[in-house]
């Protein structure tokens, strides 16, 4: 499982808010297409509170996803699915990260058991929603990953620490495969 903006593409503080503001990390399409040739079913769940926010709407949230795979597919990468929160922070709904409705939404749709599986991210929240569904998070400094390693919480013990997805992806498949 992977966090969209900072993972896959490069983020802004005042958001992405159309396709041609969404630009893939270098690098990523490539991990995406390796991860699957490895054989990694993928799914990608994003807060989008943007879309709460008034910043862009449905359409321009799809024409972003459009372009990700379209790049993904050039690259013969496959995703299976693209989930999203809309809500605000303020919401309190269950689907925005940390809280677990995308990643249970992701387990319901394919019947896996996210127990042990990998979650991809750049932030506490992605951290946080992984370990309570009992994923393995793994943390990319690109994004605001930097800025979360600053945050020196004991919430990161032992989570392994990647310059990026590509270096994240890299040791995933020689794990996985390798093991």
């Amino acid at each position: 499982m992977l966090d969209r903006d900072g993972v896959i593409n490069e983020d802004a503080d005042d958001y992405i808010r159309c396709a041609a503001q969404w630009v893939p990390i270098p690098g990523s399409m490539d991990a995406i297409a390796a991860l699957t040739h490895a054989g990694f079913r993928i799914a990608i769940v994003s807060n989008q509170s943007g879309l709460a926010r008034g910043l862009f709407d449905l359409g321009a949230l799809n024409a972003m996803h459009r372009k990700l795979r379209d790049l993904v597919s050039l690259r013969g990468g496959r995703l299976e699915m693209i989930l999203f929160c809309p809500h605000g922070p303020g919401e309190n709904c269950a689907c925005r990260k940390p809280r677990t409705g995308l990643l249970h939404s992701v387990s319901d749709r394919t019947g896996l058991d996210l127990r042990g599986l990998p979650f991809i991210g750049d932030s506490i929240s992605d951290v946080r929603a992984a370990r309570l569904v009992g994923m393995k998070p793994m943390l990319v400094k690109s994004g605001k990953g930097l800025r979360t390693l600053g945050l020196g919480t004991a919430e990161l013990e032992g989570v392994p620490v990647f310059e990026d997805l590509r270096a994240a992806t890299d040791e995933l498949i020689n794990h996985w495969c390798n093991s």
